[in-house]
């Protein structure tokens, strides 16, 4: 992954809006995802799976050295996300079996 050398902070400043933005669309469809796999659930410890989660974190850990970003960073960024993520699932899940 290459960036482009930037020539002052105006520049600098405007792409990391522009990735932010990505970012924040990407999690947005992680989102639509996250809420249709609840459908496929049959109870509460298949919305949790500590095991799928910890499947994540490893390969985020590798593909973070892989892209040159800092392992335990993104490490605790999608443990905070997968966290919330659950929390959504879990309640689209309760809403599903009412």
């Amino acid at each position: 992954m290459q960036s482009v050398k930037c020539s002052n902070l105006s520049e600098v400043r405007a792409n990391i809006d522009r990735i932010d933005d990505e970012i924040i669309k990407l999690i947005a469809e992680r989102g639509e995802y996250v809420a249709q796999a609840s459908a496929f659930k049959k109870n509460e410890n298949g919305v949790k799976a500590p095991a799928r989660v910890e499947q994540v974190i490893s390969k985020v850990r590798a593909k973070a050295g892989d892209y040159g970003a800092d392992a335990d960073m993104v490490e605790a960024l999608y443990r905070e996300m997968i966290s919330r993520f659950i929390d959504m699932e879990m309640d689209e899940f309760h809403r599903a079996k009412k």
